[in-house]
């Protein structure tokens, strides 16, 4: 039978576990397409998963298909009930595994990476946010590009408004790091069609301090009142997990 896999947790956090080798159905979480979800026990770690069949490997790959938009929203919901009871590694949308020997294996040959990643994210949550700000550089190249001097110089305008761009993008992500202090952060920018810049921020914080990040997120929102932001969270630790190994995949 062929798996597919939403994520790693910690066995000891389900106890029916403990008595059995055998993969054991997870009460009231659904995954994909309405399939039932999985405890699949692996030595000290449990991999959430559900049965995988050729229909649903067909949906995955059509992901512009409304079954394929909402199996991607199914993926991150069963993560999300794991990790309301577990630390999780989650693994990529459209993770499968060809049988229990491969599933296994993978457990086995990555055991040490898996359990080095739940130590260091016990406990731990991702809160994220969206900062939208205003471009120090609005618009596109003012020239076309033509030959000779012109061209030139449209580059080098080009370059120093990029400059400029990573260098605000900078300093606002130093200025978020000092106000909520996370123990990781991972940060993407990106100029949108609208001319503004839109900073992407992931911040690993502790469970027990999420009501102190989300008072200063409302201390932040008065602060910067140059900034919109938005904030969601608490969320698994996505963007957090170190990959040791490609995905497997057999969809």
């Amino acid at each position: 039978m062929a798996w597919y896999a939403y994520c790693i947790a910690e066995r000891q956090a389900f106890p029916e576990l403990c008595r059995h080798r055998r993969p054991m159905p997870l009460t009231g979480v659904s995954g994909l397409f309405g399939n039932q979800t999985f405890l699949f026990p692996a030595s000290d770690l449990a991999v959430i998963v559900s049965e995988h069949n050729p229909e649903d490997a067909a949906k995955i790959e059509q992901l512009a298909q409304p079954d394929g938009q909402q199996a991607l929203k199914d993926h991150a919901r069963v993560i999300a009930d794991c990790f309301k009871h577990s630390t999780v590694l989650p693994f990529r949308f459209g993770t499968t595994f060809q049988d229990d020997d491969a599933l296994r294996r993978s457990v086995r040959s990555n055991h040490r990476h898996f359990m080095a990643n739940v130590e260091r994210l016990r406990g731990k949550a991702e809160m994220h946010l969206k900062v939208l700000v205003d471009d120090t550089c609005p618009g596109n190249s003012a020239r076309n590009m033509t030959v000779g001097q012109e061209y030139l110089t449209s580059l080098r305008e080009s370059a120093s408004r990029q400059r400029e761009r990573q260098s605000k993008a900078r300093a606002l992500s130093i200025q978020m790091h000092r106000m909520f202090l996370p123990l990781a952060e991972e940060i993407t920018c990106k100029r949108m069609e609208s001319g503004k810049m839109l900073l992407d921020i992931a911040h690993l914080i502790d469970n027990k301090t999420v009501e102190r990040y989300q008072n200063k997120y409302s201390s932040a929102t008065q602060e910067l009142k140059e900034c919109r932001m938005q904030l969601s969270g608490p969320w698994p630790p996505y963007h957090f997990v170190q990959r040791s190994t490609p995905h497997h995949s057999h969809a």
